[in-house]
Protein backbone atom coordinates (compact mmCIF):
# COMPACT_ATOMS: atom_id res chain seq x y z
CA UNK A 1 0.00 0.00 0.00
CA UNK A 2 1.24 3.51 -0.80
CA UNK A 3 0.27 6.47 1.33
CA UNK A 4 -0.48 9.92 0.01
CA UNK A 5 2.62 12.20 -0.24
CA UNK A 6 3.11 14.87 2.39
CA UNK A 7 2.10 18.46 1.79
CA UNK A 8 5.67 19.61 0.94
CA UNK A 9 6.05 21.14 -2.49
CA UNK A 10 7.30 18.63 -5.06
CA UNK A 11 10.62 19.03 -6.83
CA UNK A 12 10.42 20.13 -10.45
CA UNK A 13 10.14 17.47 -13.10
CA UNK A 14 13.67 17.37 -14.56
CA UNK A 15 14.16 16.38 -18.18
CA UNK A 16 17.55 16.49 -19.92
CA UNK A 17 18.75 18.99 -17.31
CA UNK A 18 15.70 21.24 -17.72
CA UNK A 19 13.30 22.04 -14.87
CA UNK A 20 9.64 21.69 -15.87
CA UNK A 21 6.55 22.35 -13.75
CA UNK A 22 3.71 19.79 -13.97
CA UNK A 23 0.43 21.65 -13.50
CA UNK A 24 -2.64 20.05 -11.94
CA UNK A 25 -4.57 20.89 -15.13
CA UNK A 26 -2.44 18.45 -17.11
CA UNK A 27 -0.33 21.16 -18.75
CA UNK A 28 3.46 21.26 -18.40
CA UNK A 29 5.27 24.58 -17.99
CA UNK A 30 8.88 25.36 -18.87
CA UNK A 31 9.55 28.57 -16.89
CA UNK A 32 12.95 29.46 -18.38
CA UNK A 33 11.49 29.38 -21.91
CA UNK A 34 8.06 30.76 -20.88
CA UNK A 35 6.56 27.80 -22.73
CA UNK A 36 3.37 25.91 -21.91
CA UNK A 37 2.89 22.39 -23.28
CA UNK A 38 -0.42 20.54 -23.59
CA UNK A 39 -1.27 17.24 -25.24
CA UNK A 40 -4.32 15.64 -26.83
CA UNK A 41 -6.93 18.38 -26.58
CA UNK A 42 -9.25 16.43 -28.92
CA UNK A 43 -11.50 19.37 -29.67
CA UNK A 44 -14.92 18.29 -31.00
CA UNK A 45 -14.61 14.68 -29.87
CA UNK A 46 -18.18 14.77 -28.59
CA UNK A 47 -19.59 15.84 -31.95
CA UNK A 48 -17.42 13.31 -33.76
CA UNK A 49 -18.73 10.48 -31.59
CA UNK A 50 -22.30 11.75 -32.00
CA UNK A 51 -21.94 11.46 -35.78
CA UNK A 52 -21.17 7.78 -35.21
CA UNK A 53 -24.19 7.22 -32.98
CA UNK A 54 -22.46 7.64 -29.60
CA UNK A 55 -24.50 10.38 -27.95
CA UNK A 56 -22.61 12.57 -25.47
CA UNK A 57 -23.28 16.15 -24.35
CA UNK A 58 -21.62 18.33 -27.04
CA UNK A 59 -19.85 20.64 -24.60
CA UNK A 60 -16.36 19.11 -24.44
CA UNK A 61 -14.76 21.72 -26.71
CA UNK A 62 -16.02 24.58 -24.59
CA UNK A 63 -14.93 22.87 -21.36
CA UNK A 64 -11.46 22.15 -22.74
CA UNK A 65 -11.16 25.72 -24.02
CA UNK A 66 -12.07 27.13 -20.61
CA UNK A 67 -9.40 25.05 -18.88
CA UNK A 68 -6.85 26.06 -21.50
CA UNK A 69 -7.72 29.75 -21.13
CA UNK A 70 -7.49 29.43 -17.34
CA UNK A 71 -4.04 27.83 -17.34
CA UNK A 72 -2.74 30.34 -19.90
CA UNK A 73 -4.13 33.14 -17.75
CA UNK A 74 -2.50 31.74 -14.61
CA UNK A 75 0.95 30.99 -16.07
CA UNK A 76 1.03 33.65 -18.81
CA UNK A 77 3.29 31.80 -21.25
CA UNK A 78 4.73 33.51 -24.31
CA UNK A 79 4.66 30.23 -26.24
CA UNK A 80 2.20 27.33 -26.30
CA UNK A 81 3.05 23.96 -27.83
CA UNK A 82 0.11 21.60 -28.44
CA UNK A 83 1.50 18.08 -28.85
CA UNK A 84 -0.87 16.76 -31.50
CA UNK A 85 -4.42 15.41 -31.62
CA UNK A 86 -5.59 18.87 -30.70
CA UNK A 87 -8.58 18.21 -32.98
CA UNK A 88 -10.39 14.89 -32.96
CA UNK A 89 -10.65 14.51 -36.73
CA UNK A 90 -10.12 16.25 -40.05
CA UNK A 91 -13.72 17.53 -40.23
CA UNK A 92 -13.50 19.63 -37.07
CA UNK A 93 -13.48 22.90 -39.03
CA UNK A 94 -16.98 22.06 -40.29
CA UNK A 95 -18.35 21.38 -36.81
CA UNK A 96 -16.58 23.92 -34.60
CA UNK A 97 -19.16 26.42 -33.31
CA UNK A 98 -18.45 30.00 -34.46
CA UNK A 99 -18.14 31.27 -30.87
CA UNK A 100 -15.69 28.50 -29.96
CA UNK A 101 -13.70 29.06 -33.14
CA UNK A 102 -13.39 32.77 -32.40
CA UNK A 103 -12.38 32.11 -28.78
CA UNK A 104 -9.71 29.65 -29.88
CA UNK A 105 -8.46 31.94 -32.66
CA UNK A 106 -8.11 34.79 -30.13
CA UNK A 107 -6.22 32.55 -27.70
CA UNK A 108 -3.84 31.37 -30.42
CA UNK A 109 -3.23 34.95 -31.60
CA UNK A 110 -2.13 35.98 -28.10
CA UNK A 111 0.79 33.53 -28.05
CA UNK A 112 3.54 32.08 -30.18
CA UNK A 113 1.41 28.99 -30.86
CA UNK A 114 2.74 25.76 -32.34
CA UNK A 115 0.47 22.89 -33.36
CA UNK A 116 2.35 19.58 -33.49
CA UNK A 117 0.58 17.38 -36.04
CA UNK A 118 -0.99 14.23 -34.57
CA UNK A 119 -2.48 11.07 -36.01
CA UNK A 120 -6.01 12.51 -35.60
CA UNK A 121 -5.15 15.95 -36.96
CA UNK A 122 -2.24 15.91 -39.42
CA UNK A 123 -3.51 19.24 -40.82
CA UNK A 124 -5.03 21.47 -38.10
CA UNK A 125 -7.45 24.14 -39.42
CA UNK A 126 -5.34 26.94 -40.94
CA UNK A 127 -7.89 29.66 -40.15
CA UNK A 128 -7.20 29.30 -36.42
CA UNK A 129 -3.65 30.60 -36.82
CA UNK A 130 -0.45 29.32 -35.27
CA UNK A 131 2.35 27.27 -36.84
CA UNK A 132 2.10 23.58 -37.71
CA UNK A 133 5.11 21.26 -37.32
CA UNK A 134 5.69 17.51 -37.26
CA UNK A 135 8.22 17.99 -34.45
CA UNK A 136 9.88 20.88 -32.65
CA UNK A 137 13.41 21.14 -31.24
CA UNK A 138 14.10 23.72 -28.53
CA UNK A 139 17.44 23.55 -26.75
CA UNK A 140 17.87 20.03 -25.32
CA UNK A 141 14.17 19.22 -25.71
CA UNK A 142 12.19 17.78 -28.62
CA UNK A 143 8.41 17.99 -28.87
CA UNK A 144 6.44 15.40 -30.87
CA UNK A 145 3.08 13.62 -30.78
CA UNK A 146 3.97 9.92 -30.71
CA UNK A 147 6.95 8.91 -28.52
CA UNK A 148 9.79 7.27 -30.42
CA UNK A 149 10.13 3.57 -29.71
CA UNK A 150 13.90 3.53 -29.10
CA UNK A 151 14.95 4.80 -25.67
CA UNK A 152 18.35 5.70 -27.13
CA UNK A 153 16.60 8.40 -29.19
CA UNK A 154 14.32 9.59 -26.39
CA UNK A 155 16.65 12.01 -24.57
CA UNK A 156 14.73 15.19 -23.85
CA UNK A 157 11.50 14.06 -25.54
CA UNK A 158 8.06 15.45 -24.68
CA UNK A 159 5.21 13.49 -26.25
CA UNK A 160 1.52 12.75 -25.92
CA UNK A 161 -0.66 10.20 -27.72
CA UNK A 162 -0.85 7.54 -24.97
CA UNK A 163 -2.94 9.45 -22.37
CA UNK A 164 -1.06 8.04 -19.32
CA UNK A 165 -2.88 7.28 -16.06
CA UNK A 166 -1.87 5.64 -12.78
CA UNK A 167 -3.56 4.29 -9.65
CA UNK A 168 -2.70 4.63 -5.96
CA UNK A 169 -4.21 3.20 -2.75
CA UNK A 170 -4.68 5.67 0.11
CA UNK A 171 -6.11 4.42 3.42
CA UNK A 172 -7.67 1.46 1.70
CA UNK A 173 -9.21 3.48 -1.13
CA UNK A 174 -8.02 3.23 -4.72
CA UNK A 175 -7.62 6.43 -6.71
CA UNK A 176 -6.97 6.53 -10.44
CA UNK A 177 -5.73 9.74 -12.01
CA UNK A 178 -4.28 11.04 -15.23
CA UNK A 179 -0.55 11.57 -14.89
CA UNK A 180 2.69 12.76 -16.40
CA UNK A 181 5.04 9.80 -16.87
CA UNK A 182 8.78 10.42 -16.88
CA UNK A 183 12.02 8.53 -16.31
CA UNK A 184 14.19 11.64 -16.72
CA UNK A 185 14.89 10.91 -20.40
CA UNK A 186 11.39 11.55 -21.73
CA UNK A 187 8.03 12.67 -20.42
CA UNK A 188 4.65 11.62 -21.77
CA UNK A 189 1.93 14.12 -20.95
CA UNK A 190 -1.62 13.30 -19.88
CA UNK A 191 -4.45 14.09 -22.25
CA UNK A 192 -5.82 17.58 -21.63
CA UNK A 193 -9.18 17.24 -23.40
CA UNK A 194 -12.45 17.00 -21.47
CA UNK A 195 -13.52 13.73 -23.14
CA UNK A 196 -10.14 12.03 -23.15
CA UNK A 197 -9.53 9.01 -20.95
CA UNK A 198 -6.33 7.48 -19.63
CA UNK A 199 -4.21 4.43 -20.41
CA UNK A 200 -2.73 2.78 -17.31
CA UNK A 201 1.05 2.65 -17.11
CA UNK A 202 0.96 -1.16 -16.81
CA UNK A 203 -0.43 -1.42 -20.36
CA UNK A 204 1.83 -3.13 -22.94
CA UNK A 205 1.73 0.07 -25.02
CA UNK A 206 4.42 1.49 -22.68
CA UNK A 207 6.80 -1.47 -23.07
CA UNK A 208 10.27 -0.28 -23.96
CA UNK A 209 9.48 3.43 -23.56
CA UNK A 210 10.95 3.91 -20.09
CA UNK A 211 13.88 2.67 -18.05
CA UNK A 212 13.61 0.45 -14.99
CA UNK A 213 12.12 3.26 -12.93
CA UNK A 214 9.88 6.20 -13.62
CA UNK A 215 7.73 8.72 -11.81
CA UNK A 216 4.00 9.11 -12.31
CA UNK A 217 3.08 12.71 -11.54
CA UNK A 218 -0.56 12.09 -10.64
CA UNK A 219 -2.95 15.02 -11.02
CA UNK A 220 -4.64 16.28 -7.89
CA UNK A 221 -6.99 19.20 -7.42
CA UNK A 222 -4.24 21.74 -6.78
CA UNK A 223 -0.96 20.07 -7.74
CA UNK A 224 0.62 17.04 -9.34
CA UNK A 225 1.95 14.41 -6.92
CA UNK A 226 5.16 12.51 -7.85
CA UNK A 227 4.68 8.78 -7.25
CA UNK A 228 7.73 6.54 -7.82
CA UNK A 229 7.04 3.49 -9.99
CA UNK A 230 9.18 0.40 -10.55
CA UNK A 231 9.24 -2.24 -13.27
CA UNK A 232 8.08 -5.62 -11.96
CA UNK A 233 9.20 -9.07 -13.06
CA UNK A 234 6.30 -9.05 -15.54
CA UNK A 235 7.90 -5.94 -17.14
CA UNK A 236 4.90 -3.84 -16.13
CA UNK A 237 5.18 -0.73 -13.95
CA UNK A 238 3.66 -0.73 -10.46
CA UNK A 239 3.69 1.56 -7.44
CA UNK A 240 6.95 1.24 -5.57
Amino acid sequence: MTTCPSQRLPAPLRLAGVDLVPDSSGALYWPDAETLVVADLHFEKGQSLASRGVLLPPYDTRATLKRLIDVCGNLKPKRVVALGDSFHDAEVSERLAPDDAETLRSLVAGHDWIWIAGNHDPKPPAYLGGTVATALHMGPLVFRHIPVSARSAAEGELAGHLHPAASIVVRGRRFRRRCFASDGRRVILPAFGAYTGGLDLDDPAYDGLFGAELTAWMLGERRAYPIPMVRSVSLRFTIR
